[in-house]
């Protein structure tokens, strides 16, 4: 394997370092020894803010930076709040990749999503669909504001030979996720819904859609470690090269299935019911991994172990008073 191209001695800025996301990719760099992180809270730090977030950068000159802050929510949330999901994303991206280059940031990772691709592209979804055709409607703001993300990380390449390079992970679930009754994914959802029904000795569960969507999960910790790999040995090939790459297991369930796996680890034993007059979103949403495999990075963590972890982190969260009881 190449040599890393970052060192322990590299400041680093998790920006989104409280997040599910960001905690996981911290807790990666703490293992490997990357002891200089620069973590700024939101108390300390709102990235929407032009002015504070070139004034940070100006003062902490972080040499590689990692943005995994964003504006985040499931079907309703996006359906809800367009203009917030667009503006609040729009303005995070620009302002922090803006100032990592002006600042002398040497590396960038971007994490965008796997939204970014079309409704009905070929699957598995390689990298080139990007850009082929209309998105998914559903959640197509946020789609946008991590397109133009990750197109900024590229025009930033092509013109001033910035080091930014971007990883799409597929859906993530694990510690630290949002477990919010009505803005969050459908994972967290499923989980909360079917543990507050198997609490309360409910006979049946409803769930949106018809789920027969299918759909990919990846262990947050995993995606930790695909970022740590990514900064320290992916060098895309040249200026005008591919910088981004997508990242997930390469294997997919239908929304049915997860269900049936989320009330099996939740102990919920009624019936499950499917609303179709609810939105089902894409259809399939599979990810081709195989260039991050070809550069050596595999997701290690199966679903069945990783639902189980995430199951007991949501209920020792929720008895520590850290969620709300409904």
């Amino acid at each position: 394997m190449s040599e890393a191209l970052i060192t322990p001695e590299d400041r680093i800025c998790v920006a989104g370092h409280r997040g599910m996301a960001g905690s996981a990719i911290c807790r990666a760099l703490q293992r490997a020894g990357y002891g200089s992180l620069l973590t700024p809270g939101r108390e300390e730090l709102d990235l929407r803010d032009a002015a504070a977030v070139e004034g940070w950068f100006a003062t902490h000159r972080p040499t590689v930076v990692v943005l995994a802050a964003a504006k985040v929510g499931g079907i309703h949330a996006n359906a809800a709040y367009p203009a917030d999901f667009l503006l609040d994303n729009l303005k995070i991206e620009t302002h922090v990749i803006e100032n990592a280059w002006r600042h002398g940031a040497r590396r960038l990772l971007f994490l965008g999503s796997s939204c970014i691709y079309p409704k009905f592209a070929a699957q598995p979804i390689r990298e080139e669909a990007l850009l082929t055709g209309a998105l998914e409607p559903s959640n197509e703001w946020y789609a946008i504001a991590k397109i133009a993300g990750i197109k900024l990380c590229e025009a930033l390449r092509q013109q001033h030979g910035f080091d930014a390079i971007s990883l799409m992970p597929t859906n993530l679930y694990g510690p630290g996720d949002n477990y919010h009754p009505v803005n969050s994914h459908v994972l967290p959802a499923l989980i909360r819904r079917f543990h507050e029904a198997a609490e309360r000795g409910d006979e049946c569960v409803s769930c949106w859609g018809t789920g027969t969507p299918l759909r990919e999960f990846l262990h947050v910790d995993d995606l930790g470690e695909a970022s740590l790999f990514a900064l320290e040995h992916w060098k895309p090939d040249g200026p005008a090269g591919l910088s981004f790459l997508n990242v997930g297991t390469g294997v997919d369930l239908t929304i049915r299935e997860l269900a049936e796996a989320v009330a099996a680890a939740t102990g919920f034993a009624g019936t499950i019911e499917w609303d179709s007059s609810k939105p089902d979103g894409t259809p399939k949403k599979q990810l081709d991994v195989s260039r991050l495999a070809a550069l050596g990075w595999r997701a290690r963590i199966p679903l069945t172990e990783g639902l189980a972890a995430t199951v007991a982190d949501f209920r020792e969260r929720l008895a520590n008073g850290e969620l709300r009881a409904v």
